[in-house]
Formats: C-alpha cells, structure tokens, sequence
C-alpha cells in the first residue's frame, strides 16, 4: 500500500469510487481541454442507473480519460497491471474504480471483479480489442465484455473512439460516439453465446468508430448525420451517481489486484 493511501488521502474524495468520482471527474476535462481537442456524441445514451458494460475500441493512451469525460457515471475500467502499478496515478485510478488485468493470461480475478461490478449496479469499462491497435482501425475483438453481460444480464453499451495516432507531441483532435445500450440476454451462456454476443458488439463499435472518425474530419458538426448531437463533456450537476454495492472492502488495500471481490453466485 503506497503512502498516499496509509495517510488516508482516499478518505478525502468519499472513500468509495462512487463518492470519489463526482469530485475528482470535473478536475479531468481541464487537462484534457489542454492535451486533446475533442467533442462526445450520444452520451445521453448511457443507462441512468444499473449495471452496464461500456465496450471501445482502443488505439491511445488517452482513451480511458477521454471516454470517462463524456460518460455521466462512474466507469470501473479494467486496467493492465502496469498501468495501476505506476506510483500515485496508479493508486489514483483505483481510488476511482480501476481494476487490474493481467494481459495475455486467463486471468480469473479481474473477470471477478468485472462481473462483480455489473452485477452490483456499475458500469464496467473494457476495451475490447484487449491492447492498442496501430494500424488505424479497429481490431478483432474478444467476448469477454459480451460473456459478463450475458451472465450478468446488464446490457452492453457500445462506444466508437477516433484517436489514432494521438500523443503528447501530436495533440490531434479526437472523437467519442456512443452508442445505444445492446441487450444480450437473448443468447445463451456458453462460448456460442459469448461470440455472437461479442459478433454483434464489434459491429456497433465499428459502426460508431466511422462516425466519430467523420465527425473529426469534418470538424465536428452539431450533429451526426443521424441525429445524434454534440455535446461537451458533462457537468458536475449532469454527473449521475449511482449508489449500488459498494467495494465490499477498499480496493486499494491489497496489492497487486487489490481484495479478493466476491466471485460468480
């Protein structure tokens, strides 16, 4: 546990990422006013209460911000474990939800926890490609964000982010769209199931991605070409904050993946 935490700095925004969310969130969108210019689309579209998989596309490092200013709740992303080991913004970001994921193993805890969050009433945020792509479109996806929502019920909630190429020296502009909320329940929960799940998700992804990659080539109109408008990222009044199961301890607490979270009923 890193100093930060032993002198109770979480303490200060809430003690929970549902209480400590509203109050650092509007800090966010001042630095990213300044590191990336960019406009959400669709974000009404986020369910107002329950639990909820939030699933993009991935090719920058700025994503897990830039998607978490336009989302009006609290996203519990799934982290790699590097990310969250970085001292300071490492513990910040599990003060605000984040869990750790171990990439390119079956890892069992952080689908747990994944699963635990939806079913508590959160909303959990993947990337569903797993890791950045570099060649300037999306790429094959896994179910692991189709396989919680249909075990847990709660719908998907696809999102399309355009920020290839996206750096510290190429500060280009950049686009969210989401997406309507996707109910999977209909499919069984088997590994059929998880990738005609997972089929149907990547093609909405893809879908918004196309429109997020116009709306930036074309300057951000006020409106995509079906409707959806532009909208900055909320306020700290528009910001819903959904009181469900709380960490049944705090997830900063133990390193490196934080507690042991309740698994599968």
């Amino acid at each position: 546990m890193s100093l930060l935490t032993r002198l109770g700095g979480h303490r200060l925004f809430g003690g929970t990422p549902e209480a400590m969310w509203p109050v650092a969130r509007p800090m966010v969108p001042l630095v990213m006013r300044f590191l990336v210019p960019s406009y959400g689309y669709g974000i009404d579209r986020m369910p107002a209460a329950g639990g909820a998989v939030l699933a993009a596309n991935h090719f920058s490092a700025i994503d897990p911000a830039l998607v978490g200013i336009y989302s009006r709740r609290c996203v519990y992303y799934m982290a790699k474990i590097e990310l969250l080991s970085v001292p300071v913004f490492g513990e910040f970001l599990r003060w605000t939800g984040a869990f750790a994921v171990r990439r390119g193993e079956g890892d069992r805890d952080s689908i747990r926890v994944a699963r635990w969050a939806a079913r508590a009433g959160h909303v959990c945020g993947m990337f569903m490609e797993g890791t950045r792509q570099k060649f300037g479109y999306p790429g094959p996806v896994h179910p692991g964000a189709a396989m919680i929502a249909i075990q847990e019920s709660v719908p998907v909630v696809p999102c399309g982010v355009d920020t290839f190429q996206w750096s510290l020296s190429n500060r280009r502009p950049c686009a969210v769209v989401m997406g309507e909320p996707i109910d999977l329940s209909g499919l069984p929960a088997n590994g059929r199931g998880y990738k005609e799940g997972a089929h149907v998700v990547e093609e909405a992804i893809h879908r918004l991605w196309r429109q997020a990659a116009k709306a930036v080539a074309d300057g951000f109109p006020e409106q995509l070409p079906d409707g959806t408008p532009r909208t900055p990222p909320p306020r700290r009044r528009e910001l819903i904050r959904v009181d469900g199961e709380a960490w049944p301890r705090e997830p900063w607490a133990a390193e490196p993946l934080g507690p042991v979270y309740p698994g599968p009923a």
